[in-house]
């Protein structure tokens, strides 16, 4: 019994030490993966933007479901409750005139799945799922393959046959 509570006494004082013990600073300046080397109570300096792209060619995709990115700078584009300036150029009536890619006939489905001729509220604000594009490094890599482009392995049953 005097064994049992001797251990019991040396775990709480054990206990205590490290409670009461101060915590070790690293060596090295923390770095954080945004905020680089900067300290918390401090702002970091803003990275430059990269310079949109402006080359007009349809990009492709980097992963399932992907919007079609906007391959040209729409800078000063109005694009509020009042004009989308998208529409001057995508507009399936002026499309062909233009030379631009008509907005998907999906975008004329509202909520209930019925087709009207306009545009679906929901679809109006172009940029909420299609964005421009910048020349920058990429920040982590893209293993993507879209379906078609996956070759299909032979299976062991069309082996045999």
């Amino acid at each position: 019994m005097r064994t049992f509570f001797a251990v019991i006494i040396a775990s709480l004082v054990a206990l205590a030490a490290l409670a009461i013990a101060q915590p070790t600073v690293p060596v090295l300046p923390f770095h954080d993966s945004l905020r680089g080397t900067t300290p918390l109570n401090e702002e970091p300096k803003a990275p430059l933007i990269a310079p949109t792209e402006n080359k007009d060619v349809i990009r492709g995709l980097n992963y399932a479901q992907q919007p079609p990115t906007i391959p040209h700078k729409i800078d000063n584009y109005q694009l509020d409750k009042n004009a989308n300036r998208c529409l001057a150029c995508h507009a399936r009536s002026r499309a062909e005139e233009s030379g631009a890619v008509p907005v998907a006939v999906s975008h004329y489905i509202d909520r209930d799945g019925l087709v009207s001729g306009h545009l679906s509220p929901r679809r109006y604000f172009c940029t909420q799922c299609h964005v421009p594009q910048a020349d920058a490094k990429l920040l982590i890599g893209n293993t993507f393959v879209a379906v078609e482009d996956i070759k299909q392995q032979p299976t062991s049953k069309s082996q045999k046959k």
